[in-house]
Parts: structure tokens; C-alpha cells; sequence
């Protein structure tokens, strides 16, 4: 690390954050320490858990390493920016994981969650193949695929049936 500070402006959960700080630091550690966000989880520092999984651009990124010095003009959407700002309800992949009872110990599940999101986002009604292939590269450590195969089933379910909540779903993940 280069310890210079810089002027940086970062979009986190649609909000807009200007900070004064090291450019080489990571993006999970600024969320964590500067942002007071703690969804992303600090696991193995990387990226091979997904447990500090964020969505950049409404893609999955893994926040342990990358450089917030790099995503100046990037939206980035954590585990707190999922819920609907206005009525503070949670995202269908939140509350599907509520139903089916899909978190244990809590080490994956924001990983499991953001990458979820990210998911159907581009496939609202995926194939169980298609959820466990999407999830793979988020380490759990309970062995509750089967719930969160499930949760993701169930998420799919309440957001076909409400089209409001697939625009609120889209605007979370790009905002």
C-alpha cells in the first residue's frame, strides 16, 4: 500500500460518498471501516469463499480485492442496499432465504444472497443446475444447499409474481 491519500468518490447503495483516503486500500475494508457496512464479510481475502461478495455494476464482485481507487463511477450494491429504500422491505432473495430457512451460521450468506440477486437478475426463472452453478464459488460451510437452492427457488417464485418488485430488483442491483 501506498498510504497517499486521495480524493474519492465512491456510489454505494445509491448514495453518494466522498472520501479522502488511500486508493490501494480494498473496497470491503472502506464498506467495513469507513461505511459502517458490514453484509460483506471478510473470509479468506482471495476471493475464493464469496463471503465479501458486493454487486459492482449489478455484477457479483469479490470486495476483498479489489482496489477502491478502481471504481470511481461504478455502482456498488451491498447486502444493506438490497432492501427497498422507501418502505425498507426486504428483496424477494432475502426474504426467500427467511422462508426456506436458508442460513446457518451466516459465514456464506451474503455471498449466497448478493450472488443470487445477480442471478436473476439475468435469469429470473433459472434451473436448480442453473442456482448451483451460480452459487458454487460461494463457500458454505454448514451444508444447507439444499435451503438455498431452495431460497433462490422461492425468490424466483415472488418475483415472477410481482412485476413492481422485478423493477425494484433491477434498480437495486444498477443504482
Amino acid at each position: 500500500m501506498s498510504g497517499a491519500t486521495r480524493a474519492l468518490h465512491l456510489a454505494v447503495n445509491g448514495k453518494a460518498h466522498n472520501l479522502e483516503l488511500d486508493p490501494h486500500r480494498t473496497l470491503l475494508d472502506v464498506l467495513r471501516a469507513e461505511l459502517g457496512l458490514k453484509g460483506p464479510k471478510y473470509g479468506c481475502g482471495m476471493a475464493q469463499c464469496g463471503a465479501c461478495t458486493v454487486l459492482i455494476d449489478g455484477a457479483p464482485a469479490r470486495a476483498c480485492v479489489l482496489r477502491v481507487g478502481k471504481l470511481a463511477g461504478r455502482a456498488v450494491t451491498t447486502l444493506e442496499g438490497l432492501a427497498d429504500p422507501d418502505t425498507g422491505a426486504l428483496h424477494p432473495v432475502q426474504s426467500g432465504f427467511i422462508a426456506e430457512e436458508g442460513a446457518q451460521c451466516g459465514y456464506c450468506l451474503n455471498g449466497m444472497i448478493m450472488s443470487a440477486v445477480a442471478l436473476l437478475r439475468q435469469d429470473p426463472s433459472p434451473s436448480e443446475a442453473r442456482i448451483r452453478a451460480a452459487l458454487a464459488h460461494n463457500l458454505c460451510r454448514c451444508g444447507t444447499h439444499t435451503e438455498i437452492v431452495a431460497s433462490v427457488q422461492r425468490a424466483a417464485e415472488r418475483l415472477a409474481a410481482s412485476p413492481d418488485r422485478q423493477a425494484a430488483s433491477a434498480k437495486a442491483t444498477t443504482a
